[in-house]
């Protein structure tokens, strides 16, 4: 009896340590799938997968399966199940770099660590513009943002019109989270709009008589008028010239703002008699607001105007982007036939 219960003792233990083993072997199996590296890219690079609202893991995963050669899909997807990752997808910017493991992949998504996108805007004339390229970068749609934009009540608690409010925007290069909310995106813009009106900036345009943002409408309108940057300073003084003694500013670009038509070559007296505010032409004084977001060099070039005599410009006949400038009628008179002859000669009407 005793033989037998000790034979049964050695069974028993027998197989547990063959279930124990089993045990640690498949333990370890899950663990190597767990950390083993799981994502490879094409060519060795970090790749980035966009999750929107409502999205699924099936819609996850056909990213994951687009943008990289996983060694087994199917891990992952177990593992994002038994984690219960189906009922908490966040949306997000997700970087995955090549060899990454389902542990780190599945770990940033629920965590909600994303790789923020380097947000650039430069060249915008309208806010349709502004809000079409931040589309490109952002998960808002333009129509969201363009609301935003356009919310006067929203602007005027910042301080700004809808037809000011593209002031607001520095150009330059932001890092942020693709899903930032529309309304949080605009908080953070102002918050990099006053970062950059500095108290030296401040003073600069106090002493122009001007606030920020009739600095950036001026701005604006001298970044439309040339892109030779020796020219700026020197455009923004004529400017200050004409708005000192009340003389209409006649920019062009403002006539091409108001009819909504960036293609025109050539502005003609049947373009100067649009009714807008922004027909230079028939109204003194700055436009209601910038005609474009400028760049801070021509923000600059605003605050540190050059100081001259000069009341008229016209572009050179080379159409490299300098001007002749001009201190009286008669000499601008000259300046502008030069510039007709040529645009004759060449067929632009």
């Amino acid at each position: 009896m005793k033989k037998k219960i000790y034979r049964n003792s050695k069974l028993i233990k027998r197989i547990a340590l063959v279930l124990g083993a089993i045990a640690v072997l498949f333990i370890g199996y899950q663990a190597y799938i767990y950390f083993r590296g799981n994502f490879f890219t094409p060519s060795g690079e970090t790749v980035y997968i966009y999750i929107h609202e409502h999205a699924t893991l099936d819609d996850v995963v056909k990213q994951i399966e687009k943008k990289t050669k996983p060694r087994d899909i199917n891990s992952f997807i177990r593992l994002a199940k038994t984690e219960g990752y189906p009922t908490k997808i966040r949306t997000g910017r997700y970087a995955i770099s090549n060899g990454m493991t389902n542990h780190k992949l599945l770990s940033n998504l629920k965590k909600h660590i994303q790789a923020p996108v380097s947000l650039k805007f430069n060249n915008i004339r309208t806010k349709a513009q502004l809000a079409g390229r931040l589309s490109k970068q952002l998960m808002a749609d333009s129509l969201t943002l363009l609301s935003v934009l356009n919310d006067s009540l929203a602007d005027e608690k910042m301080g700004f019109t809808p037809e000011t409010v593209v002031a607001m925007f520095i150009p330059n290069t932001y890092d942020m989270l693709w899903d930032i909310t529309p309304a949080q995106f605009i908080k953070r813009m102002h918050h990099e709009y006053e970062e950059f009106w500095t108290e030296e900036r401040k003073q600069k345009a106090k002493k122009a008589n001007l606030t920020p943002v009739q600095v950036t409408t001026l701005a604006s309108i001298i970044e439309e008028e040339t892109n030779h940057k020796a020219d700026k300073p020197i455009v923004a003084g004529l400017y200050m010239n004409r708005l000192r003694i009340g003389m209409p500013l006649q920019s062009c670009p403002t006539i091409k703002f108001a009819l909504n038509d960036f293609s025109l070559k050539r502005i003609t007296g049947v373009h100067l008699r649009v009714q807008s505010p922004y027909n230079t032409y028939k109204n003194p004084g700055l436009p209601p607001g910038p005609i474009r977001i400028p760049s801070i060099e021509s923000i600059d070039a605003v605050l540190d105007f050059k100081p001259n005599n000069y009341l008229y410009m016209c572009a050179k006949e080379t159409l490299n982007g300098e001007h002749y400038f001009a201190a009286t009628w008669a000499e601008h008179k000259r300046n502008a036939d030069r510039y007709a002859a040529m645009m004759n000669k060449r067929g632009i009407h």
